[in-house]
């Protein structure tokens, strides 16, 4: 008897391993597995990458596809290495220990000199939209650290060129003709360039007129949706990593009106809007729109009218233009637009929108035009909403606190705990000055110091965060106009004085509220009745009153210079 453990036994019932002639394909020495698996990754890999390179080099949409989804990546990379860098640097200051809190402030402002240059760099590498939320940081001096907003000043002038050669591609896109198509002449250096477009000089191939030439930057259309909710983004995570400095609203009215800006056939509307309702105001105003000749989407052909800076003292010196009228006209038109009924606000009034000129004939009486440019952004308050800020600015100038508080809460909605600082900000001076003083005086270097100061500690800064985080949009941006324009005016170093521009606004708020109670009165009583003609009577009297300080202004000033021969 056989045993199984006997060795030849044990071979001989071993099972034997029949392949198939599909399992000795694979079985093989010739053909292993791990190698044949190795080799369909190395042929995947190659293919892929030879059909890619293949599709990049000849097919154009899967061209542009990856080229956006690089330069994509490149920006969202640009905007995430910046706002890490600048939350690790302002969580390692506010968290440090200091000996005293002038190490501290020292330590602070260090840190927002470092963040600032960090989203400066940030700002320019990704460029559009980018360089106007800079811009606005910098335009932001009654908010903001003056490390902040003195690094963004180079943005003001920085922004980069798009090349003829894309512009061309644009024309053809858009308007189906060539640059050559249209002009004769067309200047390849343009005489302007800001964040969302630049402008060239050229002249018209059928009639021979010289126009300037607004032309969008033509990579905003590929990136403005991306870089909008970037910002957002942005201003989200900040929200949410420090929330006592809300800054969402910024990154809301970047998005509302971006696209406004963008569209230039609603710009050539505004533009002529604006000149129609200045027409018959040029005596006082001296305001000059250029005419719009085309418009486009993205290409606005306008009149060419230049000009000089607002700041450029000499050149009204060379002229014999004097500022104090240049001021003066600067109060009407701005003042007419916010508080007229039915006329827009140009929202964006900072020194490159604006140019002045010198005229042979007198312009409306005056030897200069005001030229006002990019109609791109404006806003349409109703009439409710002006006659509240003519209120508030009437119990401002009054020192009426009752009032002051009625009003700040009817037309920004803003607590009585919040109204200090509130009529700080929007008359540009100190809580003690826009409460208790006569805001119309010249502001100090002492006060603009004392203010700075008080803004970059305690808690002023991050109240008045809360506040512009609360208040409607618009409001946001009718403040910002006022600003700017109180910006401009200083620049101008009028030697009366903002006595003379708050006189001019006094008039423009009393007349609006004068026109609110005539329709009160109208509604309310029979026409020539005795209450009728009793509280129109009180109407007027009230209207006349601060008209005529004005006047009375004015009439002292010529006395002064009939006497002392000063004018």
């Amino acid at each position: 008897m056989l045993c199984r453990n006997n060795p030849c036994v044990r071979v001989l019932l071993k099972p034997r391993l029949i392949k198939t002639s599909y399992q000795q394909r694979f079985y093989s020495k010739a053909s292993s597995i791990p190698k044949r698996r190795l080799i369909n990754w190395k042929t995947v890999t190659l293919g892929v990458a030879g059909t890619t390179l293949v599709f990049y080099n000849t097919n154009d949409t899967f061209y542009m596809f990856s080229r956006h989804m690089y330069l994509t990546m490149g920006r969202v990379n640009v905007a995430a290495q910046a706002l890490v860098r600048c939350f690790y640097h302002y969580k390692k200051t506010l968290g440090g220990k200091y000996k005293d809190k002038e190490d501290y402030q020292r330590a602070l402002k260090d840190c927002h000199k470092k963040c600032a240059v960090i989203t400066l760099n940030a700002l320019e590498r990704n460029g559009g939209i980018f360089i106007k939320l800079g811009q606005h940081i910098g335009a932001m001096t009654y908010l903001l650290p003056p490390e902040w907003t003195e690094t963004m000043v180079p943005l003001q002038d920085k922004c980069p060129e798009s090349t003829v050669e894309e512009i061309d591609r644009m024309f053809q896109q858009d308007l189906n003709c060539s640059l050559d198509d249209m002009f004769s002449e067309f200047d390849p250096n343009p005489i302007g360039v800001a964040s969302l477009a630049q402008v060239h000089i050229a002249t018209l191939r059928d009639t021979g007129e010289k126009v300037a030439v607004k032309c969008q930057h033509p990579r905003l259309k590929e990136f403005v949706p991306l870089d909008v909710m970037l910002t957002q983004t942005v201003f989200n995570l900040v929200d949410i990593v420090f929330p006592e400095y809300p800054l969402t609203w910024l990154g809301d009215e970047l998005q509302s009106s971006i696209y406004v800006e963008l569209d230039f056939v609603r710009e050539a509307q505004n533009a002529k809007k604006t000149a129609e309702d200045f027409a018959n105001s040029l005596d006082k105003t001296a305001l000059r729109v250029p005419e719009v000749i085309n418009a486009n989407k993205r290409i606005l052909i306008l009149e060419y009218v230049s000009g000089e800076r607002l700041d450029n003292l000499e050149y009204m010196k060379d002229h014999k233009i004097s500022r104090s009228e240049v001021s003066s006209c600067l109060s009407h038109i701005f003042n007419g637009m916010i508080f007229t009924p039915n006329v827009g606000i140009h929202c964006d009034p900072h020194g490159g929108n604006l140019a002045i000129r010198a005229v042979d004939r007198p312009y409306g009486g005056h030897n200069f035009e005001i030229i006002l440019y990019d109609h791109g952004l404006y806003r349409m308050p109703s009439t409710e909403m002006r006659r509240d800020y003519a209120k508030l600015w009437l119990a401002l100038l009054d020192q009426d606190q009752e009032k002051l508080h009625y009003y700040a809460k009817r037309f920004a909605h803003i607590d009585d705990e919040q109204v200090p600082l509130f009529a700080a900000a929007i008359t540009g001076r100190s809580i003690d000055t826009a409460l208790n003083y006569d805001i119309s005086k010249p502001r100090s270097q002492e006060e603009m110091t004392v203010m700075s100061k008080k803004l970059t500690e305690g808690d002023m800064l991050i109240d008045l965060m809360s506040i512009l985080s609360k208040i409607p949009r618009i409001v946001l941006l009718i403040l910002k106009t006022n600003d700017l324009t109180r910006h401009l005016d200083e620049c101008l170093k009028n030697p009366l004085g903002p006595e003379r521009t708050f006189l001019i606004m006094t008039q423009y708020c009393s007349k609006l509220v004068y026109q609110e109670a005539q329709e009160l009165i109208n509604r309310t009583y029979s026409r020539w009745s005795l209450k009728w003609i009793l509280f129109e009577l009180k109407a007027w009297l009230e209207f006349e009153r601060r008209k005529n300080q004005l006047v009375l202004y004015d009439l002292a000033l010529w006395w002064k210079g009939k006497t002392t021969g000063l004018h």
